[in-house]
Parts: C-alpha cells; sequence; structure tokens
C-alpha cells in the first residue's frame, strides 16, 4: 500500500528518529540517585516503557517504580539537569534514518514530540540532521502535548499544507491518537518503545523500518 496524499511528513522523535533509551534511562538513575542515594535503579527496559507522554510522566511513573516518597516536581527538575548534561551520550540516529529523510526531502518534513523543544533541537542538531526539517516542535514550542492534534494542526498550516494530506509517524498509540484526530494519515513503525500500544489503535501504514517508510510514501 503506498499513500500518495502523503505530502507532509511529521515525525516523532524518541522511538521513532533516535533511540535515546539509554540517555534517559541513565538520567533518571542519576536524579532519582540525587533525590534518595539509596533508591534502587531502574533497567534501561522498564524505563523505556516509560517514554512518550513526556518528562513529567517519566518521571511520575520512574518515582513510582521506585518506590520513592520524594515530590514529582523535585525529581523532575533533578532529572531534567541531569539530562541536560547527557543529550548525545549514547542517543543515536535509527539505521536508515538518513537515507530516508533523504529520499523524501522533496516534500516538507518536521518533528514533533513531547520532549522539550530546545532539547529536541539540541540532539537533531548534534546528530547532523535537523536542517532535514523545516519545524521541530516540542514541549514548549506548543501550548499542548500529544496526543491533542493542534501541534501537528500548526506545523501543516505552516507547511501550507492541508493536514488531511500529512502523515504523522511514531512508535506508539499516542502518535496514532494524534494522527487521527487531525484528520491525518498514520505511520507506525515497530522497532520503536511501544509497538504494543498500537494494537489499540492500529495505524494506517506500519513499517518496520523508515527506510520502508519511504518506500510505502514514495
Amino acid at each position: 500500500m503506498t499513500a500518495p496524499r502523503a505530502r507532509l511528513v511529521v515525525f516523532d522523535l524518541d522511538g521513532t528518529l533516535v533511540d535515546s533509551s539509554r540517555d534517559l534511562a541513565a538520567a533518571v538513575n542519576r536524579a532519582l540517585r540525587r533525590a534518595a542515594p539509596d533508591a534502587p535503579a531502574l533497567a534501561e527496559n522498564v524505563v523505556r516503557t516509560f517514554i512518550g507522554s513526556g518528562a513529567r510522566v517519566l518521571i511520575t511513573r520512574s518515582v513510582a517504580a521506585a518506590g520513592l516518597t520524594r515530590s514529582v516536581d523535585e525529581v523532575l527538575a533533578l532529572f531534567l539537569d541531569e539530562y541536560r548534561r547527557g543529550l548525545l551520550d549514547a542517543t543515536r540516529l535509527y539505521p536508515g534514518t538518513e537515507d530516508a529523510l533523504d529520499r523524501l526531502r522533496d516534500r516538507p518534513l518536521a518533528v514533533l514530540t513531547n520532549k522539550p523543544g530546545d532539547m529536541s533541537r539540541t540532539i537533531l542538531e548534534g546528530l547532523g540532521v535537523a536542517g532535514r526539517f523545516f519545524r521541530i516542535y516540542g514541549a514548549g514550542d506548543v501550548d499542548s502535548r500529544k496526543p491533542d492534534p493542534a501541534g501537528l494542526k500548526r506545523i501543516a498550516e505552516e507547511a501550507g499544507v492541508d493536514v488531511h494530506a500529512a502523515v504523522m509517524v511514531g512508535d506508539s498509540g499516542i502518535d496514532v491518537l494524534t494522527g487521527r484526530a487531525a484528520g491525518a494519515l498514520t505511520a507506525g513503525v515497530t522497532y520503536g518503545f511501544d509497538a504494543e500500544s498500537f494494537r489499540d489503535h492500529p495505524p494506517d501504514l506500519l513499517v518496520r523500518s523508515l527506510t520502508e517508510l519511504a518506500d510505502r510514501l514514495s
């Protein structure tokens, strides 16, 4: 199945373009230890399941999983401090990402993430691909977070493309809900952090790589 109406491609960041799980898990554990030196370390595969709804949700779930009684606000501030120190320690583009972006360059590309926008731009700049996107929007750049469709609609408007001709690409049901709420096509990647959520929220397209996505959208 091809998607001829995909004149704008909007990507999620974590779990879609980049694998940031090691850096996020490391920052979470450093923050937990600063808040409570005897806090148990959370495994990376556990932290992965907390990613996707923004830093506050990540830390709320992490604090609960560690059994801490410290306030989420306190640990969140520590996490943001720790994460800024190690945004690119281990974070990398998924294989095939640069090739797929090259193949899709005949249309506007953008990023819409629940990660803070400044961090998102720093990561993509550090990985050498920020210039591929005409917009990189995250928390602090738009008034609401996914699955609210406002950010996606804003990107489509700024691209001069009808949102119905856009595709929202992500690794979780949150991205599918965002695209559907906006009236856009949705695509899910199976290699990300929360592919199981596609069982409840199946995307229009399901691909194993961004290279496959480029094939399907060509």
